[in-house]
């Protein structure tokens, strides 16, 4: 069972890694395994906190980005009533991520539990980290030229660079983070920078896309935690989702402003080194 202390810890880990481009899972199986913390990954209390704190990720990112996701509802609705989506690009924003969103969130459903329970060993966590290091580093060799966007808005940006089929490699991506290990963020900021979006709107097209499949996979598993009437348990995810709001508000503060100049780089070296220092301290034991 984790202690008041681990929540906290943990709680603020999964806020900031999960937004972060450098796995939140990964880090939360590789800390309690090099501090020594006796924590079984594959127990339903752990499982239970974990999606918690995603849980509380979502909630964040949606009620950030409330007053869009508005304007992206009512465009849907609109292109629906109007039976055209062209000259809306509300309406263009919305299905793009539809198309980014649907076939990773399938893919998802049907495989995580598999592929996480054969990849999350500590060691394997660690080699994904350091592949999620080249990835980012790679993206940033790879991005093809972003357009000026003129004076147009973020999301007007989005909906008129993004063809239909590069949404769907975008979304893809995600498939990724299936790997504890590898970033969701940091696959679909890639994604973006290959697709020719600039940093600051590759983040916001990731921020979307994370919303609604993170949010469907706690919401789906949030019951079990309930049903289960184990007070600690409850307690634990309670404070480890607080801590995890806090934790992905400043994030997403923080990263809006960083991405509007910078670049991948430093999170891809910091994955390089973290993943293999983690690896050469896990197989020294």
């Amino acid at each position: 069972m984790l202690s008041n202390l681990q929540a906290v810890i943990l709680g603020i880990l999964q806020g900031v890694s999960e937004l972060f481009p450098v796995s939140s899972l990964g880090h939360s199986i590789l800390l309690p395994a090099l501090l020594g913390w006796t924590i079984d990954e594959n127990a339903n209390y752990f499982l239970t906190f974990l999606i918690a704190t995603h849980f509380a990720t979502a909630a964040v990112l949606f009620l950030i980005y409330l007053r869009d996701w508005r304007r992206i509802f009512s465009g849907i609705l609109r292109s629906i009533r109007l039976r055209n989506i062209a000259p809306d690009p509300d309406a263009k924003l919305g299905w793009l991520l539809v198309v980014g969103t649907v076939p990773a969130g399938i893919v998802g459903i049907l495989f995580q539990k598999q592929v996480q329970k054969i990849f999350a060993r500590p060691v394997y966590v660690a080699s994904f980290l350091a592949l999620n290091g080249v990835l980012l580093y790679a993206a940033e060799l790879m991005k093809t030229r972003s357009k000026s966007g003129g004076g147009r808005g973020a999301d007007d940006r989005i909906a008129m660079e993004i063809s239909w089929r590069q949404s769907a490699g975008v979304g893809l991506m995600q498939v990724l983070a299936l790997l504890p290990g590898f970033s969701r963020t940091g696959a679909t900021i890639a994604g973006g920078l290959m697709v020719g979006l600039p940093h600051e709107d590759a983040l916001r097209f990731s921020f979307l896309l994370a919303t609604p499949i993170i949010a469907a996979a706690a919401a789906l598993k949030l019951p079990m935690l309930l049903a289960s009437r184990n007070a600690p348990a409850i307690e634990a995810a309670a404070i480890g989702a607080s801590c995890a709001a806090i934790a992905s508000y400043l994030s997403v503060k923080f990263l809006t402003s960083y991405f509007r100049t910078r670049t991948l780089t430093p999170f891809a070296v910091y994955c390089l080194l973290a993943g293999s220092v983690s690896i050469a301290l896990l197989l020294a034991r």
